[in-house]
C-alpha cells in the first residue's frame, strides 16, 4: 500500500473538492435568492385575483413538480446525513476546508431545491400555466451539466489520482444526474406539447381554443410539434426526408416555419430593441454597427445562451479522451494501479463521445436557426428602410449597392452565428488543453502555451490585411453590380446602338479591379492556412523540445496524451483564422447595413394630410420653395402658391425642364421642402411619367392590393380602353408581365398605370403626362373617359404637353424656370402673358402643316357620322385582326407566358459540373499536385506520430529504443516536411481557384452580353444579378476550399482507418457495414438536401427582384399608401426563403447525428476489443496511437459527409453559372468575309421583299409579306394602331429579330449576310424610352469616345441642351446619376437626339422620339432633324400626326401588312383614305 501511496500524484486545483463544492454552493445560493424573490413578487401579484382554471392535462408540469419534490427531499436527507457523519467523525478522507465546502454545498442545495419545489407547486400545480419559463429550463440544463461535471471529476480523482471518493458523493451524483435528466425532458417536452396539443386531448378543449389549437397543428412546423426523443435525435425530420426521397421536392412540400422563426414573429421585437438602443422612435441617424449587433443579440438571446451551453458541454467532452489516454496505455501495459478498471475506462470514453455528439449536433442546429432569424430581420429592416428613403438618400445609393446589402451582407451576418461563441470557446479550449498538458508534461506545457500565443499573434498581420482586402473587394463588387444592373435594364438600347461589347469591356474592367483585391485576399489566406495547419505540429515540436531540454522523461502514454491534446487543440487554432476572417467580413457588413439604416428618410411632416371631407380645398401650396439638391444655390421650385378645390381639374404645362414633374413631387411630399406649406385633403393616386409596372399578373397590377369588384373592374378597363388589349393577350388579365413591363408597349403600360389609379378610387389624382405614350385616338379617349368621365367629381392635377387638353381645365399653371409664370383659365391667361402663347403658337405652327387641305371643312366632313363610323370600323377591324397576329411580344414562349418559373436542375448535380470546374483552369493540371501534397502531408503526419509512439518507452522503467535527441530530431524533420506540403498545397489550390473564378466570370458575361434580346425579355434581371453576385461570390471564395476540404478529409479518414487497422484488423468487421450504412444514410439524405438547397437558390431571386422593383417604384407605392402591403409581401418572400434553409439545416444535423452514432459504435468496438486482449499481446503504445486517432473518427467521418453534402449544395452555384454560359448566341457581330465599303450605306435605300417576321417558331407572323421601299435621303412616317407591327418592323431592320421569310436590303446589301455590329453601327435610332447611363454628360453622348469636345458641344447646342449644360459647374463632366434621374424625361430625350446628331449616319429611325417633350421643343427637334439629316433616310414612328405630316412618304400599317403608302398630300386628297381620317380626327381634337 505504501508503494501505491508513493505513486499518488497531488490532486490539481481543478479537481479539488473545494472548487467543485464551492461552485455548486454559489450557484445554488443564487438560485435560492432568485426563487425567494420570485415567490414574494408572485404572491403580491396574485393577491385579490381570481384563481385560474387549470390547463387540461399538463402532464409535464406534474412530472416536474414530483421530480423536484423528490430531489428536494433527497437533498435534505443527504445534507442531514452528511452533517451528522462529519460531526461524529471529523477525520474524513478530505481535509477541513474541503469538508466545510462540502457542507455548504449540501445545505445550499437543500434550501434551493426546497424553494424550487414550492415555486413549482404554486405556479404549475394549481394554475393554468402550460409551459416553463426559458430561465427555468436553462437552470435545469445547467444543473445537469454541473452534475455530469461532478461525475467526471470524481471519476478522474479515483481513476487517475487513486484518491478515495466518499460513497455519499457517488450517491448524490447518481441522484442529481437522473433527476436533472428527467427535469430537462419535462422542460423541453412541455414546450412542444403546449405548442401542438396532443390529438387525444383536443376534444376536451373548448370553443375558440380548440379551433386555434387544431389549426395551429396543421400549419405548425414539424420542429415545434416534436417530442423530446424526436427532438433529441432529429427524428422529426423523417416525414420530410421520406417525401424528398420519393419525389423531387417543391416549395409546397416544405412545412411552414414556427412563428418565432418567421419575419412576423421576429421583426417587432428587433425593431423595439433597436429603437430602445438608438434612443428614439426613428432610430435613423444613430444606428451604429455596435448598436445593430446589440439589437440582434437581444432578439436571439435565447439561442445564444442555449448554443453557449451546448458549446460548453462539447468543449468539456472532447478533452476527456486525451486526458484518459495515458491511463489506457498504462492499463494495456499491465500497470497494477489500473487493474480491473478497463471497463470503467471504456464506459468513460464512450459516455464522453455520446455527450460530444449530442451537444455538437444541437449546438450547430441552433446556431443555424439563429443565423436564419438574424438574416430575416436584417433583410426586412433594410427593405422597410428602402421604402422610406428620401430622394437625396436614394441618389446616394445605387440599386446595385442596396441589392448587395440584402444578398451578400445580410447573408454574411447570418453566417457569423457559426463563429459567435469562438471568442470565449477558443481561450477555454486552449486552457483545458494546457491543463491536460500540465498534468502529463509538467512545466514543459508553458512552452506549449507560449508557442500557441505566438501562433495566434502571427496571424494578426495577415488578418488585418485580409480585412482591408475584404472591404475593398466588397466596394469593387458594389460598383460592378451597380453597372451590371444598369446595363441589364438598358440592354435593348445597347443592342440597337451596337454598344454592348463596349459596355461588356466596362464590366470586365470593373471586374479586373475586383480581381486584383480577390487575388490579394486569396493569397493572404494561404499564409493563414499554412500557419494554422502547421500549428499543431509546431506546438508539438516546441513542447517535446522543451521536455528534452528540461529533462522531463517522455513515455509513450504521455506522448500520446500530448499528441491527442494537440489534435484537439487543432480545432480552436483552425477555427481562429476563420473566426477572425468572418469577424472582419461581418464587421464590414454590419457597418454597411448600419450606414444604410442611418440614411435620411422622407420627412413625414413635409405635407399636412387631412382626412377626406375635412376641407373643400383638396390641395393647397403656400409660399412653397422646394429643391432636389438642398445645397444648390437656386432651388428647383420657388414661390409656389396655388390651391385646387374639391372636384377641380388643374392642368400644368410648360417647356422641357420647367419643373412640371417636380411640382407633382412637391405635392406628394417626395421633394425636399425648404419653406412654405403643403396641405392635401383625402387619399391620393399618382400616375408617373415613366410607367412603373410590377412583374406579375396584369390583374394584380390594376387591383394593387384592393379586393376584386367585378363591376368596377370592368368599368375601369373600359375607361382605359384595355378591354381589346386583354382579349389579344394569351391569358387575358392573368398574363404575367415581365420585369418593368418588358412585354407591354409603352401605351399599354401607361393605360395599366391609369387603370391602377382609377381602381383605387382616391380623392386626388396626379397625372404626370401619361397621354404622351399613347396614340392620338387613345389619348383623346383616355382624356374624355378618365379625366372628364370617371374622375369628373375628383380633384385632378395633370401635367401635359398636349395643348388641346388645356381648355378643359378649371385652372392652368404655366411653369417656367421653376416658378408658376401664369395661372388661370385658358381664355384668361391666353391673352395675359406670353408663356402660354409661346406653347400655343408652337402648336398652331405644327397644325399649319395640315393646311394642305381645308381643315375646317374637310375635317368636319371627314368626321361626318358615316366617316366616323367607317373610321371606328377600321380601328376595330385592325384590333380584331391583332387577335390573330399573336401579339408580337406576348407569346414569345410556347406555354404562352413570357416569364417562366426559374429553371432549376432536378436530381443529382451531374458529374460533368464537377469535371468542368476542376478542368477549367490549366486543364486541371494543378489538381494532382494538390492531392499529392495532401497525401504526403497525411503520410508524414502519421509517420511522425508513429515514430513518437514507437520510439518512446512505455514506462520510465523500460529502456528507450533511441536517444532523446534522435527522437526529437526525427520528429522535427518529419513535422517540418509535412508543414511544407501544406504550404505547397495551399498555393496550388488558391492559384487554381482564382483562375477558375476568373474564367467562369468572363465566359458567363460574354454569353449574357451575346444573348439575343428575347433572353432578356423573358429573364428577370434578378436571376442574372443573382448569378453575377451571390453565385460568383461562392465561386470566388468558397467552392475551391470546399472541394479541397472533401478531398483532404477523405485522405485523413483513410489515414485514421489505416492506423486503427494496424492494431486490430478486426475493426473492419464493424467498420465496413457501418460505412455502408453511412453511405446509405448519406444518399437518403442528399435527395432531400439537394432539392432544399436548390429551392434556397430559386427563392432568393424573387426577394432581390421584389426589392429592386420596390425601390424603383417607391414614389408610386408611397403615393398610394401601400407600404404595408409591400412590406408584407417582402416578409412572405423572406419566409419562403427561410423555410428550405431551416429544414436543410435540420436535415444536415439529422444525418450527422446518425453518422456520429455509427462512428461511436466503431470506436466502442475497437476499445472493447483492445481491453479484451491479454496483456502483452499488443504493443500498448501502438494501441494507444490507434485510440488517439480513433478519438477523431466520429468528427472526421461526419466532416467528410458534411463536406460532401456542403459541396453538392455549393456546386449548384457553378451549375447555375454554367447554365448561363450555354445560352444560345445572336448571329456574329462581324463577318470575316467581304468588307463593307467604308461609306455604306451611301444612298440609304431600304427595300423590304415579302418580309415575314415572327418572334418564335411556334407563334403566328407579326409582319405578313411586307413589300415596300423606303427611298434614300427621304423622310418616311409610319403610322398605325398599337399592335399593327410598327415596332416589329424597326426591330427587324436592326436584326433584334431576324426575318423568317423574305429579306431586307440596304443599298442592295442583304442585312442578314453582314455582322450585327457592322449593321447597327451604321444605323441610328432615337428610342421610345429615353435612356441615360450613370457617368458624365460626355460619356452619355459619346460612350465609345470617338468625338472631340467641340463636336459634343455642337451636338448639345443643336439638341437644345447646350445652355443647360453650360449652367452646370463641371460642364461636359457634369454627373449623370443612375437612370439619368437628375435630368427630366424631356431632357433625356434631347440627349438621345444629341447622340444621333453626333453619329450622323445615313439612316435614322425615330421611335416615338418626341413623346416626352412639349410641342415647342418637338418643333425645334423636327427643325434640327430637317437641317442635319436632309441627306439621310429618316423613318419616323409617331403618335403626333404633326411629326409625320411633313414626311415625303407615309406608310400606314395594319395587321402586319401595308394598307396605304404614298405622299401625305395625295393621301389627304383622298377623303376615304384611313390616313386622312386619322388626320381629321387629330385636327378635330386639336382645335
Amino acid at each position: 500500500m505504501a508503494a501505491g501511496d508513493a505513486d499518488q500524484q497531488p490532486l490539481p486545483l481543478f479537481l479539488r473538492p473545494i472548487i467543485l463544492h464551492g461552485v455548486g454552493a454559489a450557484v445554488h445560493l443564487l438560485l435560492a435568492l432568485a426563487i425567494a424573490s420570485q415567490l414574494i413578487f408572485a404572491a403580491g401579484n396574485r393577491r385579490g385575483k381570481d384563481p385560474v382554471a387549470r390547463g387540461a392535462g399538463f402532464r409535464w408540469g406534474r412530472l416536474a413538480v414530483r421530480a423536484t419534490s423528490a430531489l428536494a427531499a433527497s437533498e435534505v436527507f443527504l445534507a442531514a446525513y452528511s452533517l451528522v457523519s462529519w460531526y461524529l467523525d471529523n477525520s474524513g478522507g478530505w481535509r477541513a476546508p474541503d469538508a466545510v465546502a462540502d457542507q455548504a454545498d449540501a445545505a445550499s442545495r437543500a434550501v434551493a431545491w426546497l424553494l424550487l419545489a414550492a415555486y413549482l407547486q404554486v405556479e404549475y400545480r394549481g394554475r393554468g400555466e402550460e409551459r416553463f419559463p426559458a430561465l427555468l429550463k436553462l437552470w435545469w440544463a445547467l444543473f445537469l451539466l454541473l452534475s455530469a461535471l461532478a461525475v467526471a471529476v470524481h471519476a478522474a480523482t479515483g481513476l487517475r489520482y487513486r484518491l478515495p471518493v466518499p460513497p455519499l458523493s457517488w450517491l448524490r451524483d447518481a441522484v442529481s444526474v437522473f433527476a436533472g435528466g428527467v427535469l430537462l425532458v419535462a422542460g423541453f417536452s412541455a414546450k412542444s406539447e403546449a405548442a401542438s396539443g396532443s390529438v387525444s386531448e383536443e376534444p376536451l378543449l373548448s370553443g375558440a381554443g380548440a379551433n386555434r389549437t387544431a389549426s395551429d397543428t396543421i400549419d405548425a412546423s414539424m420542429f415545434k410539434g416534436a417530442g423530446f426523443l424526436s427532438f433529441l435525435t432529429f427524428s422529426w425530420m423523417w416525414p420530410l426526408l421520406a417525401v424528398g426521397h420519393r419525389k423531387t421536392l417543391d416549395l409546397g412540400d416544405v412545412p411552414d416555419l414556427d412563428h418565432g422563426d418567421s419575419v412576423a414573429g421576429l421583426l417587432p421585437s428587433f425593431k423595439a430593441n433597436l429603437d430602445a438602443l438608438t434612443g428614439d422612435g426613428s432610430g435613423g441617424q444613430k444606428v451604429t454597427a455596435f448598436k445593430l449587433t446589440r439589437a440582434i443579440v437581444r432578439t436571439v438571446w435565447w439561442h445564444i445562451v442555449v448554443t453557449g451551453l451546448y458549446a460548453l458541454i462539447y468543449s468539456l467532452a472532447i478533452y476527456v479522451g486525451p486526458y484518459l489516454i495515458d491511463s489506457l496505455v498504462q492499463y494495456l501495459n499491465g500497470d497494477e494501479r489500473y487493474a480491473g478498471k478497463g471497463k470503467l475506462l471504456v464506459v468513460t470514453f464512450i459516455a464522453a463521445k455520446v455527450f460530444e455528439c449530442l451537444s455538437q449536433r444541437h449546438w450547430f442546429f441552433r446556431l443555424q436557426q439563429a443565423g436564419i432569424r438574424t438574416r430575416s430581420v436584417l433583410v426586412a429592416s433594410v427593405y422597410q428602410k428602402g421604402l422610406s428613403l428620401s430622394s437625396s438618400s436614394r441618389q446616394s445609393r445605387s440599386s446595385g449597392e442596396m441589392i448587395n446589402i440584402i444578398s451578400v451582407d445580410a447573408d454574411r451576418v447570418g453566417l457569423f452565428s457559426w463563429f459567435m461563441h469562438d471568442f470565449w470557446l477558443v481561450p477555454l479550449q486552449v486552457s483545458i488543453a494546457l491543463f491536460i498538458l500540465y498534468s502529463t508534461l509538467g512545466i514543459a506545457s508553458l512552452a506549449a502555451l507560449g508557442v500557441t500565443v505566438i501562433v495566434m499573434l502571427a496571424t494578426v498581420l495577415p488578418m488585418q490585411m485580409q480585412e482591408k482586402f475584404q472591404g475593398k473587394l466588397m466596394d469593387c463588387k458594389d460598383v460592378r453590380m451597380k453597372a451590371t444592373s444598369e446595363i441589364l435594364r438598358n440592354m435593348r438600347i445597347l443592342k440597337l446602338q451596337g454598344w454592348e461589347m463596349k459596355f461588356l469591356s466596362k464590366i470586365i474592367d470593373l471586374r479586373k479591379a475586383e480581381e486584383s483585391w480577390l487575388k490579394k485576399y486569396l493569397y493572404t489566406s494561404t499564409m493563414t492556412t499554412f500557419v494554422f495547419w502547421g500549428a499543431p505540429t509546431f506546438v508539438a515540436v516546441v513542447t517535446f523540445g522543451a521536455c528534452m531540454l528540461l529533462g522531463i522523461p517522455l513515455d509513450s502514454g504521455k506522448v500520446l496524451s500530448a499528441l491527442a491534446t494537440f489534435r484537439v487543440l487543432q480545432e480552436p487554432i483552425y477555427t481562429l483564422p476563420d473566426m477572425i476572417s468572418m469577424f472582419i467580413k461581418t464587421k464590414v457588413s454590419l457597418e454597411r447595413i448600419a450606414s444604410f439604416l442611418c440614411l435620411e428618410e422622407l420627412p413625414m411632416d413635409a405635407v399636412q394630410r387631412l382626412p377626406s371631407g375635412n376641407s373643400d380645398v383638396s390641395v393647397e401650396v403656400s409660399n412653397g420653395c422646394f429643391s432636389w439638391d438642398a445645397s444648390a444655390e437656386v432651388p428647383t421650385l420657388t414661390d409656389l402658391n396655388f390651391q385646387a378645390r374639391q372636384g377641380m381639374r388643374v392642368a400644368v404645362c410648360g417647356m422641357v425642364g420647367s419643373g412640371k414633374s417636380s411640382l407633382l413631387s412637391s405635392i406628394l411630399g417626395e421633394m425636399p421642402k425648404l419653406s412654405g406649406e403643403v396641405k392635401v385633403c383625402g387619399a391620393m393616386a399618382y400616375v408617373s411619367q415613366l410607367a412603373w409596372i410590377q412583374s406579375g399578373k396584369i390583374q394584380d397590377n390594376i387591383l394593387f392590393g384592393k379586393e376584386m369588384d367585378t363591376e368596377k373592374y370592368d368599368r375601369v378597363l373600359e375607361s382605359c380602353s384595355l378591354k381589346k388589349d386583354l382579349e389579344i393577350l394569351p391569358f387575358g388579365d392573368d398574363t404575367v408581365i415581365g420585369e418593368r413591363g418588358i412585354n407591354l408597349s409603352g401605351g399599354q403600360k401607361q393605360r395599366i398605370q391609369i387603370a391602377r389609379a382609377l381602381y383605387q378610387d382616391a380623392d386626388i389624382y396626379l397625372f404626370d403626362d401619361p397621354f404622351s405614350a399613347v396614340d392620338a385616338h387613345t389619348g383623346s379617349h383616355l382624356f374624355k373617359e378618365c379625366l372628364l368621365g370617371a374622375l369628373g367629381s375628383k380633384t385632378v392635377i395633370y401635367v401635359t404637353h398636349q395643348i388641346e387638353f388645356l381648355p378643359a381645365a378649371d385652372l392652368i399653371l404655366v411653369m417656367k424656370g421653376g416658378r408658376i409664370a401664369q395661372a388661370g383659365k385658358y381664355d384668361e391667361i391666353l391673352s395675359s402673358g406670353e408663356e402660354l402663347m409661346e406653347l400655343v403658337g408652337a402648336h398652331q405652327d405644327a397644325l399649319t402643316a395640315l393646311d394642305v387641305i381645308d381643315v375646317a371643312n374637310g375635317g368636319s366632313e371627314a368626321l361626318s357620322s358615316s366617316g366616323a363610323a367607317s373610321l371606328s370600323r377600321s380601328v376595330s377591324s385592325a384590333e380584331e385582326n391583332d387577335k390573330q397576329n399573336g401579339e408580337q411580344d406576348f407569346g414569345k414562349v410556347q406555354s404562352g407566358q413570357l416569364v417562366q418559373e426559374e429553371e432549376r436542375e432536378k436530381g443529382r448535380v451531374g458529374f460533368w459540373v464537377y469535371w468542368k470546374y476542376l478542368t477549367l483552369s490549366y486543364g486541371g493540371a494543378l489538381v494532382p499536385f494538390v492531392l499529392i501534397a495532401q497525401i504526403l502531408f497525411q503520410v508524414l503526419q502519421i509517420a511522425s506520430n508513429y515514430w513518437m509512439a514507437w520510439a518512446s518507452p512505455v514506462s520510465k522503467d523500460v529502456e528507450p529504443p533511441v536517444s532523446m535527441s534522435t527522437l526529437i530530431n526525427v520528429f522535427v524533420a518529419l513535422a517540418g516536411a509535412s508543414s511544407l506540403c501544406i504550404l505547397v498545397r495551399a498555393l496550388f489550390l488558391v492559384t487554381a481557384a482564382y483562375k477558375t473564378a476568373t474564367l467562369l466570370f468572363d465566359k458567363m458575361h460574354m454569353s449574357i452580353f451575346r444573348a439575343p434580346m428575347s433572353f432578356f425579355d423573358s429573364t428577370p434581371s434578378g436571376r442574372i444579378l443573382n448569378r453575377a453576385s451571390a453565385d460568383q461570390s461562392e465561386v470566388d471564395t468558397s467552392i475551391a476550399q470546399q472541394m479541397g476540404s472533401v478531398a483532404f478529409s477523405m485522405i485523413q479518414l483513410v489515414g485514421i482507418i489505416a492506423v486503427m487497422s494496424q492494431v486490430a484488423w478486426q475493426v473492419f468487421v464493424v467498420f465496413v457495414p457501418l460505412t455502408v450504412a453511412c453511405f446509405w444514410y448519406q444518399r437518403y439524405y442528399i435527395d432531400t438536401a439537394r432539392e432544399l438547397q436548390r429551392l434556397v437558390g430559386v427563392c432568393k431571386a424573387p426577394i432581390i427582384q421584389h426589392f429592386a422593383e420596390s425601390i424603383t417604384g417607391s414614389a408610386t407605392i408611397r403615393s398610394f399608401g401601400k407600404e404595408n402591403m409591400f412590406v408584407s409581401t417582402n416578409s412572405h418572400l423572406m419566409d419562403a426563403f427561410s423555410r428550405p434553409k431551416f429544414y436543410n439545416a435540420a436535415a444536415r444535423e439529422w444525418l450527422c447525428f446518425r453518422l456520429d452514432t455509427l462512428s461511436c459504435l466503431t470506436f466502442a468496438f475497437s476499445l472493447l476489443f483492445l481491453i479484451s486482449l491479454p496483456t502483452g499481446f499488443i504493443d500498448p503504445a501502438i494501441a494507444g496511437l490507434a485510440v488517439t486517432y480513433g478519438l477523431n473518427l466520429n468528427t472526421l467521418q461526419a466532416f467528410v459527409v458534411w463536406c460532401m453534402c456542403s459541396l453538392e449544395n455549393k456546386i449548384i452555384s457553378v451549375e447555375r453559372i454554367l447554365q448561363y454560359i450555354s445560352i444560345p448566341e445572336e448571329p456574329p457581330l462581324s463577318m470575316s468575309g467581304d468588307k463593307l465599303p467604308y461609306n455604306w450605306p451611301s444612298e440609304g435605300v431600304i427595300e423590304l421583299h415579302n418580309l415575314h417576321v415572327r418572334y418564335a417558331p411556334q407563334l403566328p407572323f407579326v409582319l405578313k409579306g411586307l413589300t415596300v421601299t423606303f427611298p434614300g435621303a427621304m423622310k418616311t412616317g409610319i403610322v398605325g394602331r398599337t399592335g399593327s407591327g410598327k415596332s416589329t418592323l424597326i426591330q427587324a431592320l436592326f436584326r433584334i429579330v431576324d426575318p423568317t421569310i423574305g429579306q431586307i436590303l440596304v443599298d442592295g446589301v442583304d442585312i442578314c449576310t453582314i455582322g450585327l455590329h457592322d449593321l447597327r453601327s451604321r444605323l441610328s435610332i432615337i428610342p421610345q424610352d429615353p435612356t441615360m447611363f450613370e457617368g458624365t454628360v460626355r460619356s452619355n453622348l459619346d460612350p465609345l469616345g470617338e468625338y472631340n469636345d467641340n463636336q459634343i458641344w455642337e451636338a448639345l447646342d443643336n439638341c437644345q441642351l447646350g445652355d443647360e449644360v453650360r449652367k452646370k459647374e463641371l460642364k461636359l463632366d457634369s454627373p449623370v446619376i443612375e437612370n439619368g434621374e437628375n435630368w427630366s424625361v424631356g431632357q433625356r430625350q434631347l440627349a438621345c437626339l444629341g447622340r444621333v446628331i453626333l453619329k450622323r449616319t445615313k439612316i435614322l429611325v425615330l421611335d416615338e422620339a418626341t413623346a416626352s417633350v412639349d410641342t415647342a421643343t418637338d418643333n425645334l427637334i423636327q427643325k434640327t432633324l430637317r437641317e442635319y439629316f436632309s441627306e439621310a433616310t429618316v423613318i419616323t414612328i409617331a403618335h403626333r400626326i404633326t411629326s409625320v405630316i411633313d414626311s415625303d412618304m407615309v406608310l400606314l400599317l395594319e395587321n402586319g401588312v401595308t394598307v396605304e403608302s404614298d405622299t401625305p398630300a395625295r393621301l389627304l386628297e383622298d377623303k376615304s383614305s384611313l390616313f386622312s381620317k386619322l388626320v381629321a380626327e387629330y385636327t378635330m381634337r386639336a382645335t
